[in-house]
């Protein structure tokens, strides 16, 4: 697997659209670990604004789409009440979103080398740590997180109960003291 990661451009916009209908497909007809639903997360205006505030991050074999995530420095407001292994304001501090891997590449290696890479990232950008929020029920994703080292944190509620998405694991990686 020769995978490259790079800033989405909004070329990428189209593709990145049908990679969030694509996982949602799959989600629906098997286990849907993050509770995700096709039309209202992810969507194409995810991708747009990833891409427009130049968050968004595009992992490609062969030119084709594979996965993504946006990285920012804006939390969840439920993030305010939490108390986080490390102390610094969000501009020294990366929050994780929509981290998506195309179904064909799940079990593949494909998620840890994304988080290899935004863990490079923030240590390479002088970031203090790295945020991330996780469905409770998503059980791969939370084994993944924990694999990389990241430190489970607290449990919230991020307000998508209309959804069925009641409780948030919240997860930290520090990245210095």
């Amino acid at each position: 697997m020769s995978i490259i990661i790079e800033q989405g451009i909004k070329e990428d916009i189209d593709e990145l659209a049908m990679l969030y209908d694509d996982l949602n497909d799959y989600l629906q007809k098997g286990t849907n670990y993050p509770g995700w639903l096709k039309g209202i997360y992810p969507i194409r205006e995810d991708a747009t604004e990833g891409i427009k505030s130049k968050g968004l991050y595009a992992a490609k074999e062969k030119g084709k789409i594979v996965g993504s995530f946006i990285l920012s420095h804006k939390p969840e407001s439920a993030y305010d009440k939490v108390n986080w292994k490390t102390d610094d304001d969000y501009s020294r501090i990366l929050v994780v979103y929509t981290f998506v891997v195309h179904p064909a590449y799940l079990k593949k290696g494909l998620g840890k080398m994304m988080i290899d890479f935004i863990i490079q990232y923030g240590v390479e950008n002088n970031m203090k740590s790295i945020r991330l929020d996780v469905y409770e029920k998503n059980i791969p994703a939370i084994k993944l997180y924990e694999k990389c080292g990241f430190s489970y944190v607290d449990t919230v509620d991020l307000g998508l109960s209309n959804h069925g998405l009641d409780w948030f694991k919240l997860y930290e990686k520090v990245l210095q003291k």
